[in-house]
């Protein structure tokens, strides 16, 4: 049975985004911190890991960029999911009988609008993790918001379901699977971190040559680099139809850029 790292609890996004890609058998390790994924698959204690890049609401995890640069595991697949917010108790309790809610910060950020539009007298905590806060609930009186797995791990009934503010709320989760053998016919997407010399229009033109060769640049973000001022690493995501023509705008760039590192090519989910 593969073991799989998750940043989160079981029956968090995290684990929800993991069984969609394996399937149902599979063993989660948790983990606090995405620093603690990746050394669980350092020390062999997870043989994969599925790790949140961006979200369609609150956009990129910005550290987890840094994370894929500086750390030795590949990008082998992603997983794009739907996240759904619902309200839950212990079983038999009804909305008028809940006085606080505990969830994380994000959950709230994203259910608030529906907590004082029908039922503004429950008081709003932050915890840790969605799907803890699930795992935790023992009183009556106290609900949590988390996803569907949550509840059906931990006993509880959901009174509300559906209560985020944005239906279509995705989070995009990469497969950090050394494992997986993708053959180059199958792949579509990848994930790409340079630097460029600092002078005018350097990005433009490198931007001009991936669009000759029929590069899709679906995603592009810059990060500041220690230590040199105000020059940045850059991280872009390419989808592309045909891989050897991917192979020959990679060829084209590289003259014009510095500290190529692919981070990953794989099959795109979409």
């Amino acid at each position: 049975m593969k073991r799989v790292a998750i940043q989160g609890y079981k029956g968090c996004f995290h684990e929800q985004a993991a069984r969609l890609f394996y399937g149902p058998d599979i063993a989660i390790v948790e983990c606090d911190t995405f620093e603690d994924l990746y050394k669980a698959l350092e020390d062999g204690r997870a043989d994969a890991a599925v790790m949140a890049i961006e979200n369609t609401v609150s956009g990129g995890l910005i550290h987890n960029f840094e994370l894929l640069r500086s750390k030795p595991q590949k990008v082998q697949g992603e997983v794009y999911l739907r996240i759904g917010q619902n309200l839950m108790a212990l079983p038999g309790q009804k909305l008028e009988d809940i006085h606080e809610v505990r969830t994380h910060y994000m959950a709230i950020n994203q259910t608030r609008p529906w907590f004082e539009a029908n039922a503004p007298w429950i008081r709003l905590t932050e915890s840790e993790d969605t799907a803890k806060s699930a795992r935790d609930l023992h009183e009556k009186g106290i609900g949590a918001v988390a996803g569907e797995l949550a509840a059906e791990l931990y006993g509880l009934e959901i009174i509300a379901p559906g209560i985020e503010t944005h239906k279509q709320n995705f989070t995009r989760f990469l497969i950090l699977d050394d494992s997986l053998e993708i053959p180059a016919e199958d792949r579509n997407k990848a994930v790409l971190c340079f630097t460029l010399p600092h002078k005018p229009g350097s990005l433009a033109q490198i931007l001009t040559i991936l669009s000759f060769y029929d590069m899709n640049l679906t995603r592009i973000q810059s990060l500041p680099i220690p230590g040199r001022e105000w020059q940045y690493f850059f991280y872009a995501d390419i989808k592309f139809a045909d891989y050897p023509r991917y192979l020959q705008a990679l060829a084209a760039v590289r003259p014009l850029i510095e500290d190529l590192n692919i981070l990953g090519e794989y099959k795109s989910a979409l």
